[in-house]
């Protein structure tokens, strides 16, 4: 590594500490329910609650996202009571008892139940919480409640069990039937953190780890079409003539790339790392747009109209995910591409998303990069998970790679 290339990492790491120490206390300011318990996530630019209805897949990630940090960082009171608060928030008020513990989508602030939703996000996002929350304590409570949302979640992807909410699929499987790519994408996710609280249980995270690996390089990435499917039938092939069958989600692509990197070190799988680093390519080759700079949101596998409103906004989201994979791509490779992309992609960032004023970043911009009026730095999905994520994860790496 050059000296010009260790200073560009020195420069992008001090900017990635500047925008996580923000972002972190923007949360804990403004976030943080001191009299329910758990965690608002629908801010606006400055941070005032704009709906008191609490998101439960945020209030599992915020718990995952301050026990992350301490891990990494160094336990602080703060962080420890914060990923306390939406544990307890989600024990006490987001499981729905009478649906087999199912857990709930979102809740009022006091924490009655809202709404109830077919897939089991909810119960991922708990599972990883409550696991990362054992590797800091080690108290058996918590890695028990992790064990049972990953039993259940497993059960139900692999259609094992009925569903205890009765919602049943979104198409009439009479008609229709299909394999969503978030489901083994998001799974290896939950494996890799219950993998490494966990190790007594390494045999089974292996075995499934590989059936996500299978499924996502054998069914979904679809190197003759140039793209990676969002869904395929029950037999694993695309079904390209209606416009669901053909959604590229560049950003979801670029997220399972990491994962799958992950796993594949953890494996030693060299065939599995390259199928990851061309899932990245592809990924962010085609939905990177060319005239105003940024990841698109959604695009089409053969380049048809696209059915989703939002198809071409930038969402804060793919960006954490492409410097997440990029920084993991070169660190891995020594391949100057992915640095190109990392830097690339920080400076788009800097320039749209990230707020010096206020902390934290704008959510939801425009295809030309200017924020949705009015601003908002969180919502019932974005909250303190992708970008603290990201700007740790990122910044890790680059430390690893300066050498100190």
């Amino acid at each position: 590594m050059t000296a010009d290339t260790t200073a560009q990492l020195i420069e992008a790491r001090d900017w990635l500490r500047q925008e996580l120490d923000a972002c972190v206390a923007f949360w804990l300011e403004h976030g943080m329910d001191e009299e329910n318990g758990g965690v608002y996530t629908c801010l606006d630019r400055t941070g005032q609650i704009y709906s008191t209805d609490k998101s439960v897949w945020m209030q599992g990630r915020c718990a995952w996202t301050f026990s992350h940090l301490c891990r990494l960082y160094g336990e602080k009171p703060e962080w420890m009571a914060a990923a306390k608060s939406c544990l307890d928030f989600l024990e006490d008020h987001c499981i729905n008892r009478e649906a087999g513990d199912r857990l709930y989508f979102t809740v009022t602030a006091e924490g009655r139940p809202l709404r109830q939703r077919r897939y089991c996000f909810s119960e991922g996002f708990y599972a990883i919480a409550n696991a990362e929350y054992y590797g800091l304590t080690g108290e058996d409570a918590y890695l028990e409640r992790a064990r049972r949302a990953y039993r259940m979640i497993y059960d139900l992807n692999n259609g094992l069990i009925e569903d205890p909410t009765g919602l049943g699929p979104k198409t009439i499987p009479e008609t229709r039937s299909g394999r969503a790519l978030g489901d083994p994408m998001i799974f290896l996710n939950i494996i890799g953190i219950m993998r490494r609280v966990d190790p007594a249980n390494t045999e089974e995270y292996n075995r499934h780890a590989k059936e996500c690996t299978d499924r996502i390089v054998n069914e979904h990435y679809r190197p003759e079409l140039g793209c990676t499917l969002e869904s395929v039938n029950l037999d694993g092939e695309p079904e390209l003539w209606y416009t669901a069958g053909r959604v590229v989600n560049p950003g979801h692509d670029i997220e399972c790339s990491w994962f799958m990197m992950d796993e594949a070190n953890f494996r030693g799988d060299e065939e599995l790392h390259r199928s990851a680093e061309q899932i990245f390519r592809l990924a962010i080759e085609a939905g990177w747009d060319e005239e105003y700079g940024g990841l698109l949101y959604f695009i089409d596998a053969k380049g048809l109209p696209t059915e989703a409103y939002e198809h071409d906004m930038k969402l804060w989201w793919p960006h954490n995910e492409i410097m997440i994979a990029a920084s993991k791509a070169y660190r891995d490779t020594g391949d100057e591409y992915y640095l190109d992309w990392l830097l690339k992609t920080m400076d788009y960032c800097k320039q749209h998303f990230a707020d010096p004023e206020y902390g934290e970043w704008y959510g939801y911009l425009r295809r030309d990069g200017l924020p949705t009026m009015p601003p908002t730095k969180g919502s019932t999905f974005k909250g303190p998970f992708h970008v603290p994520r990201a700007l740790s994860m990122t910044e890790r790496v680059l430390t690893e790679l300066i050498g100190d």
